[in-house]
């Protein structure tokens, strides 16, 4: 079957890469290449599951857990204050 493939610049290097250091042609290059790759066993993975747990700490009444990142950045407020006022 013939053929025009657009090849990557990465993939094309390699290809020459592999005619000079096996002295085979582009056409025996690309085959092998190809029957390699169709060959290769698909890879079964995993579904990657989240495995929930219980919280082993509650929050003292009144501190809002939506608002933490707010509360945390008054606290590095008050830090770099502290620190510029030494």
């Amino acid at each position: 079957m013939r053929t025009t493939l657009t090849l990557d610049p990465d993939v094309a290097q390699d290809l020459k890469k592999k005619i000079e250091t096996e002295h085979v042609t582009l056409k025996e290059a690309v085959n092998s290449a190809l029957r390699a790759g169709l060959r290769m066993p698909k890879l079964k993975e995993k579904p990657f599951q989240v495995e929930p747990f219980p919280a082993s700490f509650q929050l003292n009444p009144g501190i809002d857990p939506d608002k933490l990142n707010q509360f945390l950045d008054d606290l590095e407020v008050e830090d770099y204050l502290r620190k510029q006022n030494r």
